[in-house]
């Protein structure tokens, strides 16, 4: 199969032909029909995640159809559509069991644990788990967006966050993590403030449902600005990007018992921020994870694009082919423009 592929952490990726994956007695092999590009794989490609063996094949947004499957696979055949969270559970432990696969011990990341989707082809483990049939009414291109920014900001907007009619969600970084809980927030009748450093992303924030907009270089205080605008804090704050600095400032804007929710990576020289741990105390903040989303849960996201509460498509500007994302994977860390990349051509 043709794959983009690399050796050395860093190094540009190429174009090669590799061997063709092989379902396992659990798992399936899926024909790419579209895979988008995200911030991750670029960390991935960095060398910033332990998961990654050398030589690797990235990608972990996908959508596609089954073309194999193992002796052990019951819910999926040969010809349907489907795609996947891109952390998926064993099924087997008691994180699994409890609901929770998306914290699973033994999980299984394409682009990361295995290789991803950067590829004709892609092998996914655990199918029964995981994979999550398409609608007819999705395209491929949008299912391949909600893989990881998409279901992760729904999962940090809904679950984690538990934001309600009326609440007011600061989201600090307006790429594709930060639109997409701005676009699910404001769906659900919340409040979303946009905090970026680029008016571009603003303007774009804005058409996903912002109701105020911050530019960072032109305040004096972002927290400040936050508490001014909502009268003394937002219910509940996001960092979407992944800095101390937005991160001390997602705490720091929150009322009293507000909720954070950390999605943006924090990795290698940013692994360990600074954070207001007297606020939190003293105001009992809470503070969450959203690593993902469960296979299970996608009705629910599902439900709300069907009915056209949340348009994931909107946030798509780029279709490319395999060999165009090469420099775009590359400089995935300058976040020039707005909107996201999917390939759709190998």
């Amino acid at each position: 199969m043709k794959a983009m592929y690399f050796e050395k952490f860093g190094q540009t990726p190429e174009i090669r032909n590799v061997p063709d994956p092989e379902p396992t007695f659990g798992g399936v092999v899926l024909q790419v029909a579209a895979t988008g590009l995200c911030r991750s794989d670029w960390h991935g490609w960095k060398g910033h995640d332990s998961d990654i063996n050398l030589p690797h094949v990235p990608g972990h947004e996908l959508a596609g159809k089954v073309v194999a499957t193992g002796k052990g696979v019951m819910r999926f055949k040969v010809g349907d559509r489907v795609t996947v969270p891109f952390v998926s559970g064993c099924g087997h432990c008691a994180e699994c069991h409890s609901g929770n696969q998306q914290v699973c011990p033994s999980q299984f990341q394409p682009g990361f644990t295995h290789w991803g989707s950067f590829a004709e082809l892609v092998g996914i483990d655990y199918a029964d788990t995981n994979l999550v049939h398409l609608p007819e009414e999705v395209d491929d291109a949008t299912a391949a967006s909600l893989g990881c920014r998409f279901a992760t900001s729904f999962r940090a907007v809904v679950d984690q966050a538990r934001t309600g009619p009326g609440d007011w969600v600061a989201v600090h970084g307006c790429g594709g993590v930060g639109l997409s809980a701005i676009m699910i927030a404001a769906a659900l009748g919340a409040n979303p403030i946009a905090i970026d450093l680029s008016e571009e992303k603003l303007e774009a924030a804005r058409q996903c449902g912002a109701v105020a907009c911050i530019n960072a270089t032109n305040v004096t205080d972002v927290v400040e600005a936050v508490r001014e605008i909502t009268k003394g804090g937002a219910h509940v704050s996001i960092d979407a990007l992944g800095h101390p600095t937005t991160c001390f400032n997602s705490i720091k804007n929150l009322r009293r018992r507000g909720r954070h929710v950390q999605v943006g990576l924090m990795v290698d020289d940013y692994a360990t921020p600074k954070i207001p741990m007297a606020q939190v105390i003293g105001h009992e903040l809470e503070i969450y994870g959203s690593h993902g989303m469960q296979a299970w849960r996608y009705d629910a996201m599902m439900a709300m694009i069907l009915s056209g509460k949340v348009k994931p498509q909107q946030m798509i500007s780029r279709r490319i082919s395999l060999e165009e994302a090469i420099p775009e994977l590359i400089t995935l860390d300058q976040a020039k423009g707005t909107g996201i990349s999917v390939i759709t051509r190998f």
